[in-house]
């Protein structure tokens, strides 16, 4: 198969920087199209995956997978693109497309393991998929998404994944109208389902270890800000939130959260502690309480994210860095010090 080099940024070893190099794509197929990137977010994943931290990375590891662009390129059988469109591509870029997950429009819980926009299988060239950190990028046009044209495009990279993220359980879980619904934590995930959360119409309440993160959690469009270490404010609102999105990576007491819920309440994770926390079982039976997790979304589901968005003028709060920034990025991300994403701008790496 024909291939094209293309600049991109990634590091050959878990020490290691991440620095310039040359990687191969696929040239276009029949049903492929060429992005030319833009945009690319930066996630946590990128992080973990770039340093071994999850264990399995094949080196060389080029990260990304929130990418928004315009296509180059189109194959012989594409329908849903044209050059020229605004497009986007997730943390997915195949599947088996026959299991049960699949047919449901389900992809991210593929049975036979979808294929990840990097460190995954790229089964034309027999190697590991290349992500975002780069110029361009070949995908079946199944997995790519069309971009609101009303919306930032640089701030629109992190709908791709934390967008996705959080917006799938609420979803999944009919969040809307009438209903109380907490978010806890406030970083690249929990600050867009703040803003997610409101749009759908519900009241939300902040829930956090900081003071200071108080006024921002209002102006992203919280209702109520509850401090999770002040036992007064945890007390008078026990019982009283429908549904709870836990967005939090780090440890933290989770049954303290779950006496929040109401009767059948709800709660999903989809930060990822490293070390696993303790539910008590009686956090769950007085009140027939529910703890769940939830991964991104289908294509389908990503696609109906990305058009609520763009009715709702909904994008995240992001910092723009240029490519030769993004070992620094790193290191400010493991310290929290960002708000509320790095989104990288690729005109730098083609300079």
């Amino acid at each position: 198969m024909n291939t094209l080099t293309v600049k991109a940024f990634g590091t050959e070893a878990p020490e290691a920087n991440l620095k310039q190099m040359s990687i191969n794509r696929r040239a276009v197929t029949a049903r492929d199209v060429e992005i030319d990137i833009l945009y690319c977010g930066v996630c946590h994943s990128d992080l973990h995956t770039a340093r071994n931290e999850w264990h399995g990375t094949i080196y060389p590891n080029v990260p990304g997978h929130e990418i928004v662009g315009r296509i180059t390129k189109t194959g012989s059988q594409v329908s849903r693109f044209k050059v020229g469109d605004l497009a986007g591509v997730g943390c997915m870029v195949d599947s088996c497309r026959e299991c049960e997950s699949c047919k449901a429009g389900l992809e991210q819980y593929c049975e036979n393991g979808n294929v990840q926009t990097y460190n995954g299988h790229e089964k034309h060239l027999n190697q590991q998929t290349f992500g975002g950190y780069s110029e361009r990028i070949v995908v079946d046009e199944d997995f790519v998404l069309h971009i609101p044209g009303n919306l930032d495009l640089a701030a629109t990279a992190p709908l791709l994944c934390a967008g996705i993220t959080t917006y799938s359980p609420l979803r999944h879980w009919n969040v809307g109208e009438g209903m109380k619904v907490g978010i806890v934590g406030i970083g690249g995930l929990g600050h867009m389902g703040v803003k997610l959360a409101k749009a759908m119409g519900a009241y939300v309440v902040v829930i956090t270890t900081s003071a200071s993160k108080v006024e921002d959690a209002k102006r992203l469009g919280a209702d109520e800000v509850v401090l999770s270490g002040d036992e007064e404010q945890m007390k008078n609102n026990a019982g009283t939130l429908h549904f709870i999105l836990d967005c939090v990576s780090a440890q933290h007491d989770i049954n303290a959260y779950l006496r929040l819920l109401k009767r059948d309440g709800q709660l999903t994770i989809v930060g990822a502690p490293e070390h696993p926390l303790p539910v008590a079982a009686f956090s769950l039976i007085p009140g027939r309480k529910s703890f769940s997790g939830s991964l991104i979304g289908g294509i389908r589901e990503t696609q109906e994210m990305l058009d609520f968005c763009g009715r709702h003028n909904i994008t995240s709060d992001i910092e723009l860095i240029s490519m030769q920034d993004i070992n620094e990025a790193y290191d400010r991300l493991l310290k929290g010090d960002v708000k509320y994403r790095f989104v990288i701008d690729m005109a730098s790496l083609k300079n």
